[in-house]
């Protein structure tokens, strides 16, 4: 997880909320539009100074971003559903796996 000092979170705070706030206009085309601003970002990152190793972090960057946003947030709804909808790993006794 990105655990930045708080007084340094504030100064991406307006940029990331006019973010959002353009995303959310377009809800069809989220998937892709959030695709492009994170591509674009990271391209640009990668443009400043490319080498193996800034490569090797943007990539590591997004997968800790991606197993964060699983782990701390995911992983919580499908635990809620799996409570209301039953486990869909269950054998075929009964059992669960």
């Amino acid at each position: 997880m990105p655990y930045i000092e708080q007084r340094k979170r504030g100064r991406y705070e307006t940029a990331i909320r006019m973010l959002i706030d353009e995303l959310l206009m377009f809800p069809d085309g989220l998937d892709g539009n959030l695709n492009y601003i994170i591509s674009t970002l990271l391209y640009r990152i990668w443009l400043d100074n490319q080498s193996y190793e800034k490569g090797n972090k943007l990539i590591g960057v997004l997968e800790c971003a991606k197993l964060e946003l699983y782990r701390r947030v995911i992983a919580e709804y499908e635990n809620k559903k799996t409570e209301e909808n039953g486990d869909v790993f269950v054998s075929p006794k009964g059992e669960q796996s």
